[in-house]
């Protein structure tokens, strides 16, 4: 794994790289993606069908999941599995549904102000699938969105090639009452979301992760309807004061390198010769890992160890990064209320980033790319919109009515002082 000074060339070189990467990504897919979404907003559920038979290698007759296949998703897993995706459930629906907000009343002189949560009417999720399954990122988008009050859940995930979901999947779907699953998947499931076809609805919002063609779809109907985030590949960033376990640390950085050849697993620590055992270590690990292509082709290009010198450096270089995922192995605790910029945090040896993708109960769907900066994670609050509420009574509004009126020519709205004035 690459060593490199932070204040190098190479450095720089390669935190350059990492930042670039969503948005020359972009540019290669961008006219596939628009010319997608166009023959959706024309054809309908026959692009989506011909776009199956493309894509994912299947010629579907339905595309909409049936109560028979929806029925039988217990027989068919795992005793372990269901326990398990039980289990996950039951944390982050109490975690998420314990944020639900409040309306905020104010009143002051005969005026009452209100702002008011009102859940979306209509939720879109998209889901990752085709030959892999993650049931987790069902729970993930489901659940906050139930707990919001959301009226109806849209569900999108690929197939495989003989037109089966993963059990796995439909169950959570099935725990989370999602109202209705659709086989389909990439720009094309964003695109039907979005404008609606003969069998899918139009919805108020997308959520939910996927590759670079559903990010830059969900870019490109972002107005049309609310989108969650524009996430890009997964992404750990580690910051050590460099007297950590190198085995954990190098677990940690496979485990989101095994995502994504895309997927980029950095380390700041403030010691060389941890840096030598952790890059020891990961390639240790890899050798053994089952299926470690994915994983070293990650590594090789979009993993690194930083050397810092103090550690004041390495939380601005963490503060600039803004990981999707940071893990901190400081025993100074104190250092987290330094790292602002971050998806979620993650505190201490016991802590590991697959904690959080499946089971504290804190959502997985995080902001990347160095959006942690302004974006937040997916949460209850994201299936919820905010209404302002007035309601002045005469005397309320003759306080103050002479100010308005004078604002109001102050900025030559005329008609916007006569309303005021005529009241009086």
């Amino acid at each position: 794994m690459n060593i490199f000074k932070l204040n190098s060339e190479r450095a720089r070189a390669f935190l350059n790289k990492i930042s670039s990467r969503q948005a020359d990504m972009e540019d290669k897919v961008l006219d596939a993606v628009r010319e997608i979404i166009n023959k959706v907003k024309q054809n309908g559920d026959n692009a989506l069908i011909s776009y199956a038979k493309q894509f994912d290698k299947v010629e579907l007759k339905s595309l909409e999941v049936s109560s028979i296949e929806l029925s039988q998703t217990e027989l068919k897993i795992d005793k372990a599995v269901k326990k398990a995706i039980d289990k996950a459930y039951e944390n982050i629906w109490e975690f998420q549904s314990a944020q639900k907000p409040e309306d905020f009343i104010y009143e002051k002189e005969g005026i009452i102000s209100k702002t008011r949560y009102i859940p979306i009417e209509t939720a879109g999720i998209y889901v990752p699938g085709g030959k892999a399954a993650y049931p987790s990122s069902v729970l993930m988008n489901a659940i906050p969105a139930r707990a919001a009050g959301v009226k109806n859940i849209i569900m999108t995930v690929p197939c495989d090639e003989n037109g089966v979901i993963s059990p796995e999947v439909l169950y959570a779907a099935k725990l989370c009452k999602v109202d209705r699953i659709f086989k389909v998947g990439g720009a094309q499931a964003i695109a039907a979301l979005a404008y609606g076809t003969e069998s899918i609805p139009k919805v108020d919002i997308i959520t939910g992760p996927g590759n670079i063609y559903v990010s830059v779809a969900k870019k490109l109907v972002y107005g049309t309807v609310n989108v969650d985030m524009i996430a890009g590949p997964s992404e750990i960033l580690i910051v050590s004061d460099g007297n950590q376990n190198p085995s954990y640390i190098a677990a940690d950085l496979i485990s989101q390198a095994e995502h994504d050849e895309l997927a980029s697993s950095i380390l700041l620590t403030l010691s060389d010769k941890e840096a030598e055992a952790v890059s020891n270590e990961v390639g240790i690990q890899l050798s053994k890992l089952p299926k470690s292509k994915i994983a070293s082709e990650s590594i090789k290009n979009y993993g690194a160890i930083l050397v810092c010198d103090t550690k004041q450096e390495l939380i601005d270089i963490a503060n600039q990064i803004a990981p999707e995922h940071l893990e901190v192995l400081f025993e100074d605790k104190k250092i987290t209320d330094s790292l602002t910029n971050a998806g979620c945090i993650f505190s201490g040896e016991y802590s590991p980033e697959p904690l959080g993708d499946y089971m504290a109960g804190p959502n997985h769907i995080l902001p990347t790319n160095g959006s942690a900066k302004a974006f937040s994670p997916l949460g209850i609050q994201s299936f919820m919109k905010r209404s302002n509420y007035i309601e002045a009574s005469k005397e309320g509004l003759e306080k103050i009515y002479k100010d308005i009126a004078c604002f109001a020519k102050a900025e030559n709205l005329d008609g916007h002082a006569n309303s005021i004035l005529r009241r009086f």
